[in-house]
């Protein structure tokens, strides 16, 4: 029989997987758009994700006996950061697609966010070195060079450019102010706050929209795409992708996490390609390259 591994080299292991798996489940985002909104308005989608994922966090949290943030500016920097990272970044995307963005164009304009965290670490005085520029600009090359071809014409308007410009923003901020504000705790109960934080935020403007969900097809049975969306995007995105996320944060400098998220934009083109036929050409599998080398040289330089 083969010995088991040792508590610390098992520990090492998941520790090195989850850039990795996080990048998976990330990827799946724009996936779970594709097949959930035209069945619903965003918000109110979002919304009701928001409700569920408290809720099973909540009982994760019961079960577990998590411990709770301590003190009010804890509680106080955790819904901040739930407002950026949840409310703001993905009511942004997911008002963007469905205000006629294409999903190519939105993942190109949020996946400048480690160029943004790195432009503004360096301006406020934190050290970017030469490598981890070099790399930041492989990604960029590789992003561009994926999502390029996906580019249509007539699919932006002052509203939807707003709305993905805001996503962009807010989850650069939000990923920055963690890092800076929140101090290490239980990622469930973490999770848990930032999200209570989310649904008050958007509950408001899910009220406002007109548009219903339609969780049942003419034909009367229950619309699958719709509620498997829902069903991925609480159990494997908010409490899988999120929490990875959060763990990260706590675990990494800034440039080196958000260097991860040129990756997202890559895997979801051969997602797309798997699941939806989608094509894969020679500028994007030359793009998924140069991305992978960029990464590499940001996340070694953070790590030495």
């Amino acid at each position: 029989m083969t010995a088991a591994l040792p508590t610390n080299a098992r520990q090492d292991l998941l520790l090195r997987s989850m850039p990795a798996v996080f990048v998976l489940i990330w990827s799946t985002g724009f996936i779970v758009a594709r097949y959930g909104m035209p069945h619903g308005p965003p918000m109110t989608f979002l919304a009701i994700r928001y409700g569920l994922s408290v809720l099973s966090f909540l009982a994760w949290a019961a079960l577990a006996r998590a411990v709770w943030p301590s003190g009010s500016r804890q509680w106080l920097h955790l819904g901040v950061t739930g407002v950026l990272m949840h409310a703001g970044y993905l009511g942004g995307v997911w008002a963007a697609v469905k205000g006629g963005m294409g999903a190519g164009l939105a993942a190109l304009l949020v996946g400048l966010q480690p160029v943004l965290t790195a432009l503004w670490v360096s301006s406020a005085g934190g050290s970017v070195s030469s490598r981890q520029w070099t790399g930041l600009a492989l990604g960029l090359g590789g992003l561009l060079l994926v999502v390029w071809q996906k580019l249509g014409l007539g699919e932006v308007n002052s509203a939807n450019l707003l709305m993905a410009g805001m996503a962009l923003l807010s989850i650069t901020a939000g990923t920055l102010y963690q890092k800076r504000f929140v101090q290490p705790c239980d990622v469930r109960t973490a999770n848990l706050v930032q999200l209570a934080a989310a649904f008050v935020i958007t509950l408001p403007f899910a009220l406002l929209e007109r548009e219903a969900m339609r969780w049942w097809l003419p034909s009367g049975s229950l619309n699958l795409e719709l509620t498997g969306a829902m069903t991925w995007s609480v159990l494997v995105l908010t409490l899988g992708g999120s929490s990875l996320l959060y763990l990260l944060i706590q675990r990494g400098v800034a440039t080196s996490v958000t260097s991860l998220m040129y990756l997202v934009p890559p895997t979801t083109a051969l997602m797309a390609w798997v699941l939806f036929g989608e094509p894969i050409t020679a500028l994007t599998v030359a793009g998924v390259a140069l991305t992978a080398i960029g990464v590499s040289l940001v996340v070694r330089t953070g790590r030495s």
